[in-house]
């Protein structure tokens, strides 16, 4: 049952990694575009495929690493790897949740509107930013959780 369970969890996490990285270069290339549609419709894009990919990435590596911790003896969340391996996900998903999630429907707001009317919104700029900013954060911290799980300092 561990091996099946440990091989979801590495099918979590790589769904997860390749959906983050792949929705940044998305959006980085339909803003180089200039293409207010295009860019209205990636944005849109963007919030369907987190609910599609990323909140189910999150959600299946909580599960699975929480019924790992389990099956393996509760106390394994002291060790610091493992601790900080769990913090760090729940970090990602407040951060999904409470930031990215509700910039990205006011980007998609903003860029639709931008689209609508033939000019670009002014605060989609600013949206943009705190999306870019937040993501890459959201995108660098598995690698941090990748680093521990494998070398489990």
């Amino acid at each position: 049952m561990l091996q099946i369970l440990l091989t979801l969890h590495i099918f979590f996490a790589v769904w997860l990694m390749s959906h983050l990285i792949s929705a940044a270069f998305w959006k980085a290339r339909a803003d180089r575009s200039g293409n207010l549609e295009h860019i209205a419709a990636t944005t849109q894009s963007l919030v369907r495929s987190d609910y599609t990919f990323t909140g189910p990435g999150i959600i299946g590596l909580l599960l699975t690493g929480i019924w790992m911790a389990g099956l393996t003896g509760w106390e394994r969340f002291q060790e610091l790897w493992l601790g900080l391996s769990f913090v760090l996900i729940i970090v990602i998903a407040i951060l999904w949740l409470a930031l990215l999630m509700p910039q990205q429907r006011r980007m998609a707001r903003l860029a639709r509107a931008g689209a609508d009317s033939g000019s670009p919104q002014p605060d989609y700029q600013r949206a943009s930013k705190i999306w870019n900013i937040a993501g890459g954060i959201v995108t660098l911290i598995p690698i941090l959780i990748l680093f521990l799980m494998v070398f489990k300092p």
